[in-house]
């Protein structure tokens, strides 16, 4: 009786132990739970340092003191046991990784569990893995012990890389001061340019306005010659007849000279003393009636005679006709239209000018054009018959000299 009263508590015993190991096997580990060897990598890759060291100093009611290994070391030693930095942690570690562990409850075995695992690492996101496996009610120790391993290794590969971007990070911020240096002294060269730029803009502008200003007061200086101009021609009557006889005088001047000059010309040539004088040149009548003698060759020549009274024209042309002329007439512009002059000009052989009776224009345009074109041309200031035969008889020694018999 005792022996079955014995054992009765060793078969509760037993089945309250069977109870709790399948508890245990269905529901997630605790921190406090795991192997201590897990704490270290847990604790160092789950949670950022910043973090651990305000949730100790919180913890602790003040300021931490010590270093960042000190820190983790303590925080790893405190993962051994239940207490309110395990628990704190614990807490942290869940909500973090919510998402993976969610990810993690689909595995039914620990092979599932594995294979999570080795994509974790193969996607380089291990740190909410590494949480998630290890709490895992499936993971065993041989695979606790292979994601311990894998997770040694990763942070290995990690250290190299940091140091590999160490060096580079190093070579960047060497490359960075280089390229600020040379930006600074660009930066002070185009400050420089542009302040010369700006210099010479305002000299440039200060110039325009000076150019403005002077142009404004020309303005008005021309303005003012305007208005005296005006006051001038008003105060003067008559102001445009007297510069037309100023610039009739300049012509009979002008004429003055021709003369003298010819005269000249005639002392010049007259034979000397001793020498044989030639017979005068018959000299050129107008007879009423009967035969006119002309000493030029006028046959079929076109005489322009340009000036003159119009109540002589008829005559003018009557005695070019009687030595075989062809006579053309133009009153130089004060009525016939003075654009016909040019090619009335153009159709003569010889031109009479006469220059009492005639437009300074008309003048002007006359011995310009035969100036230019070499064709002969007389100047005859009284414009009756008897200067006008003088003039074809000046013109009687350029031309060749012959008898021409024309009857009335």
């Amino acid at each position: 009786m005792c022996d079955k009263d014995q054992s009765l508590p060793v078969i509760s015993n037993c089945t309250h132990a069977g109870t709790e190991t399948a508890a245990l096997a269905s529901r997630r580990r605790r921190l406090w739970e795991l192997s201590h060897t897990c704490h270290c990598p847990l604790v160092g890759v789950g949670l950022p340092l910043g973090y651990l060291r305000k949730l100790v100093g919180k913890m602790t009611g003040g300021r931490v003191l010590a270093d960042d290994y000190e820190v983790h070391v303590g925080a790893v030693t405190e993962c051994g046991a239940r207490n309110r930095l395990s628990e704190a942690l614990q807490k942290e570690l869940e909500r973090r990784y919510a998402p993976v562990i969610l990810r993690f409850r689909g595995a039914k075995t620990t092979e599932q569990v594995a294979e999570l695992w080795r994509t974790a690492v193969a996607n380089g996101d291990v740190s909410g893995a590494f949480w998630a496996g290890l709490t895992h009610p499936r993971c065993d120790a041989e695979l606790e012990e292979q994601m311990c391993r894998d997770l040694h290794m990763i942070q290995h590969q990690a250290g190299a890389c940091v140091r590999a971007d160490m060096g580079k990070f190093t070579a960047l911020q060497e490359e960075n001061a280089r390229l600020t240096h040379e930006l600074a002294k660009l930066q002070q060269r185009s400050q420089a340019a542009l302040m010369e730029k700006t210099g010479e803009l305002e000299r440039q502008e200060a110039v325009l306005l000076r150019t403005r200003a002077e142009a404004i007061g020309k303005d008005s200086v021309i303005d003012g010659l305007r208005l005296d101009l005006a006051q001038l021609q008003a105060a003067i009557p008559a102001l445009e007849s007297r510069t037309r006889l100023v610039e009739r005088l300049a012509q009979m001047d002008e004429r003055e000279k021709e003369l003298r000059q010819q005269i000249a010309d005639l002392k010049q040539a007259q034979p000397r003393p001793g020498t044989a004088v030639p017979p005068p040149a018959p000299k050129l009548e107008v007879p009423t009636g009967g035969k006119l003698k002309m000493p030029i060759r006028l046959v079929d020549q076109s005489v322009l005679c340009v000036g003159g009274r119009s109540g002589n024209v008829a005559t003018y042309r009557a005695l070019i006709e009687r030595v075989g002329a062809q006579f053309a007439h133009h009153d130089g512009g004060l009525e016939d239209n003075a654009n016909l002059l040019d090619s009335s000009l153009a159709a003569a052989d010889l031109v009479i000018c006469q220059t009492g009776c005639i437009s300074h224009s008309a003048y002007w345009r006359v011995k310009d054009y035969c100036k230019r074109t070499g064709k002969r041309c007389v100047f005859i200031d009284n414009p009756s018959i008897s200067s006008l035969a003088r003039g074809l008889q000046e013109v009687s020694g350029e031309m060749e000299p012959a008898a021409l018999d024309a009857s009335d």
